[in-house]
């Protein structure tokens, strides 16, 4: 016995300790160490597999702890102590670190490094989720494989072809009012049925 904990416990702490992209962070315009942040327990049965955390995140430790959390929740259909009940949603991003702002203070795409060290072996200690939720690109990508479209809003169209056990979605960030406008559907038919979906899977946990 190496004296490590097992479990979703020790795969926690060994993604906390990883500093695979410690070389990328610091020459990133914000020159920032690595602060993994992980947030899901095994008996989870909803999964949001977002992109990278954001600045605020990185500072708080918390996932989606911002405007972008907000417009997510209300999208969800649940209140912010559901939100954060690890037993019931798990918050895994496809970078779990901060990747930090490009010269022009432009966030920087997660690293491809996270996912293909960490990514497989994370799902695998997820044992029960029912229904993900895929914010952005780099999530569809990783978890409809052959089904992936080429780009955000064709996945997003392509939603009730993956429902119930993914939701595509667009980043709730505020850049994306635009795309909310032009996509009057996405509020209209999506999230109604992605927010019944998510009830009857929490009210069943």
């Amino acid at each position: 016995m190496n004296g490590e904990p097992d479990g979703i416990e020790g795969l926690e702490a060994r993604i906390r300790a990883c500093r695979i992209c410690a070389g990328r962070f610091r020459d990133s315009a914000t020159s920032h160490e690595p602060r993994p942040v992980f947030w899901c327990r095994p008996s989870a049965r909803i999964l949001v597999a977002g992109q990278a955390p954001g600045a605020r995140v990185h500072e708080s430790g918390i996932p989606f702890l911002d405007r972008s959390g907000d417009r997510l929740r209300s999208w969800m259909g649940v209140s912010s102590d559901e939100f954060y009940d690890k037993d019931r949603i798990a918050i895994l991003p496809m970078a779990f670190c901060f990747p930090g702002y490009d010269s022009r203070g432009s966030d920087l795409p997660p690293p491809p490094a996270c996912a293909a060290n960490w990514r497989a072996e994370a799902m695998s200690a997820l044992p029960n989720i029912e229904t993900v939720l895929l914010v952005g690109a780099h999530a569809q990508k990783w978890h409809l494989g052959r089904d992936a479209q080429p780009s955000v809003t064709a996945n997003v169209l392509a939603w009730r072809r993956h429902e119930p056990a993914h939701y595509p979605l667009p980043h709730p960030s505020w850049r994306n009012n635009g795309w909310l406008a032009r996509n009057p559907w996405f509020e209209q038919d999506l999230l109604p049925r992605m927010r019944a979906r998510i009830r009857c899977v929490l009210e069943q946990a």
